[in-house]
Formats: C-alpha cells, structure tokens, sequence
C-alpha cells in the first residue's frame, strides 16, 4: 500500500495566486513522497483527453449531475439533455485547464488518493472544510461558476480512485518521468521496529 500514487494538479488560478509551494508543503507534511513534477501549458486536447478517461458515460454522468443540482435549487438546466449539459461540463473544464500553466505531480504512500483528496477538500471550495487546501485559499461556488457558465475555480485536480489515478498518471507522465527512490521518513512511516534510531 505504501507504493500508491495519485495525480494532482495545480490548475491555471492556483499557479496564478502563488500557491504552489504551500500546495506541495501540505502533501510533503502528511508523509506523501513526490516522485513526479512538471510545469506546462495543457493545449485543450490534452484537457479533454484528461476528462474523457471516464469515456462516453462521464460525459452523461456529469450531465445528469449537473441537472440534479439545478432541480434541488428550484431552476431548470439551461441544457435540454443530461448529454447536452456534461459537454457543456467538459469544454468549460477543457477551456479552465488549459487557460495557463498548470503543475502535474504524481505523490506516491499508503492511502495517496484519500488523503491526497482529504487534504484537497471537496470539489466546491465554499462547502470544503475549513483546514483543507480548497477550503482555506480560495472562495469560489458552483452558484458563482453556474451564473457565469464557467467551470469551478478550485486550484487543484485530484484523482478520485487508485484506478483512475493509474490512468491521467499515464496521460501526463511517462514512465521514465517517474522517479523511484527511499525517502528517509519512510523508515519512521513504514519500518515496523523503530528502535533502529536508537545509537549505542
């Protein structure tokens, strides 16, 4: 377990607010090992081909997310179909990480993807906890992004699953971008006797 790894991204407005080194601090202060890191400008093919890993039915999941939201709120999607609406969905994401550069990372250690998305905090940054990446540095709402048909401004991707992970890590990584080597916290993280930092 402690070789899981995850896919995080600093989108454009993170990179923007100079965030990034206390994005990195609060992965590196859990016991997460970063064994990948890039900076780039995402062209907006590869934005979509990060989305679209969930295939066809991400696209009508989202949508029909999407219409659930607005129905609990009392109004009716601007979309006639829940497809309609996730493409709306997918070219906005598109559109926002494409919009400059972006920082890739792959962390790797026990549980990443939970934690890595603990820490994060939840999609909408008004209802993250407060303590959590998303929750204490930005302020953006889905009530905000839906008035301006934008997507949501929450300064970081984060895989939702190992299964997935494996696979945006493969959209934005090559394997010999991936660096393989013992972190010295992993002897107090992972070593079962701890009495081997005892000299004498």
């Amino acid at each position: 377990m402690q070789n899981e790894r995850t896919l995080v991204i600093i989108k454009p407005d993170g990179v923007q607010r100079s965030l990034i080194g206390e994005i990195i601090r609060r992965y590196e202060r859990v016991g997460l090992k970063l064994v990948g890191i890039k900076m780039l400008i995402p062209s907006p093919e590869k934005a979509r081909e990060h989305y679209m890993i969930g295939g066809e039915e991400w696209i009508e999941m989202v949508g029909k997310k999407a219409a659930e939201a607005y129905e609990k709120k009392g109004l009716k999607s601007p979309y006639a179909t829940p497809r309609e609406n996730g493409e709306a969905i997918l070219e906005a994401n598109a559109k926002y990480l494409s919009a400059g550069p972006v920082v890739a990372m792959v962390w790797q250690g026990a549980q990443a993807v939970p934690l890595v998305r603990k820490i994060t905090g939840g999609t909408e940054p008004l209802s993250s906890d407060v303590g959590t990446i998303r929750g204490d540095f930005t302020l953006d709402s889905y009530g905000l992004a839906d008035g301006d048909r934008r997507s949501i401004r929450n300064l970081i991707h984060a895989s939702g699953d190992p299964e997935e992970a494996e696979k945006e890590i493969a959209i934005w990584f090559n394997d010999d971008e991936l660096v393989s080597y013992r972190h010295l916290n992993e002897a107090i993280l992972y070593d079962i006797d701890l009495a081997g930092n005892i000299k004498k």
